[in-house]
């Protein structure tokens, strides 16, 4: 009688979403229980892991989407991932344990779990706007829309970005570095107000005018005006005037992509809704990483603290039973060349904070820390290349993560 025992088998690991913070946990994941599971990942993009940060130098032609990969597809095969690239999860029985999907030619692919991960990312607002589905309207999210815009720069010569913040102006940049004539239209009284005051705002926006970025600050767009084409010709506003535009990117925010979670009737307020283990607080055994979580009431739109949360969900996956995710600082770096921004923290500041600012508008640089009880809770750096004189520097030296115990007296 053969009286050998058969391994264990192993317990199944299913991921909703190929993404940088759900493949962040599976490279954390590998790193301390490579045995532990066998492990299949379903992507909605026909693509391996990207970094979709640098999707801005693609867009301006300083970099390529192969260059931008991070984990090509041989890794998968290496570790023993059966990835399902193009197949997008459209329902999880979370009786029996499966989830289904649709592949690109509507073959249909299921596969079984013991632990489920939710990395299905976030989907960008489109302004509900008469218009918005004319050819030439695009958001600018991933490979796909890059591509897009890429396409549209070699034909047509006028753009319309709305949205001042981070992306909308690294989309703008991109689209000039291509030869277009960008416009950006921003409702807000300056760019970047979620992260930039005043000062530092206009500041921006003068630099990015020399380039020969063009801006309508306060302007509210009424509709998108369509030509006999069917293509957009037109951006219109509430004052009654227009701009011409054979391409509108919208880049006016992020909304979490929790349409999945909630046909799994998981809970989801804003985001799906997870403990301080990353685990959903209805269902212990699947957990949620990245844009489409909400942590403690929040939702975060930036890499590091993505990554922060899949080193956490990765301990637990691995059953050592530890870390614990209480939330992140978030800092912000513009990519565009010439212009070196940090920012992090609050910086409304408010009783009870004094700030400490040096500001050279004609050097173009800008500094200010807002300190509480002794805390720095603030931080932005700013440099910026005017015509006519070329402004060096390190951002590095100004753009660590700030510490919890971080005062103001440790900055230099």
């Amino acid at each position: 009688m053969d009286m050998r025992v058969n391994p264990k088998a192993k317990m199944k690991l299913v991921m909703v979403g190929n993404g940088m913070a759900g493949v962040r946990a599976l490279e954390e994941l590998l790193k301390i229980a490579p045995d532990l599971y066998d492990i299949t990942v379903f992507g909605a993009e026909p693509h391996p892991n990207y970094n979709r940060i640098l999707l801005s130098p693609v867009l301006a032609g300083e970099q390529t989407i192969d260059q931008i990969i991070l984990n090509d597809w041989s890794w998968y095969a290496e570790h023993g991932i059966t990835l399902h690239a193009g197949y997008k999860v459209t329902e999880v029985d979370r009786v029996k344990r499966i989830a289904h999907s649709v592949g690109p030619n509507g073959e249909k692919v299921s596969a079984e779990y013991d632990r489920l991960i939710l990395a299905t990312g976030s989907h960008p607002v489109i302004l509900p706007i008469p218009g918005k589905d004319l050819k030439g309207v695009l958001a600018y999210r991933d490979i796909a829309d890059t591509q897009a815009m890429i396409e549209a720069a070699a034909t047509y010569k006028t753009a319309v970005v709305i949205g001042g913040g981070l992306l909308g102006l690294e989309a703008a940049n991109g689209l000039m570095k291509r030869g277009m004539q960008v416009t950006v239209v921003h409702v807000a009284p300056w760019l970047m107000e979620r992260q930039l005051d005043e000062v530092a705002g206009k500041l921006l926006q003068k630099s990015l005018e020399e380039r020969g970025m063009r801006f309508l600050i306060g302007a509210q767009t009424q509709e998108l005006v369509g030509g006999d084409d069917g293509r957009v010709k037109a951006v219109k506003f509430k004052d009654g005037s227009e701009v011409p535009a054979d391409l509108v990117v919208m880049a006016v925010g992020i909304r979490p992509n929790t349409a999945l979670a909630e046909r799994m009737r998981l809970h989801v307020n804003r985001g799906i809704v997870v403990s301080d283990t990353l685990q959903t607080v209805t269902d212990p055994r699947i957990y949620a990483v990245g844009e489409c979580v909400s942590h403690r009431g929040v939702t975060y739109g930036l890499v590091a603290p993505l990554f922060e949360q899949a080193k956490v969900l990765a301990t637990h996956l691995a059953e050592f039973g530890i870390g614990r995710y209480s939330g992140s600082l978030t800092s912000t770096k513009l990519k565009v060349t010439g212009i070196d921004l940090f920012s992090a923290g609050d910086f409304m500041g408010g009783e009870g904070t004094e700030e400490i600012v040096l500001s050279d508008p004609i050097g173009g640089v800008y500094k200010k820390l807002v300190i509480k009880n002794d805390q720095v809770v603030y931080r932005s750096f700013c440099k910026f290349h005017f015509a006519g004189c070329l402004l060096g520097g390190d951002l590095r030296r100004y753009a660590p993560t700030l510490p919890a115990q971080q005062t103001a007296r440790g900055w230099v």
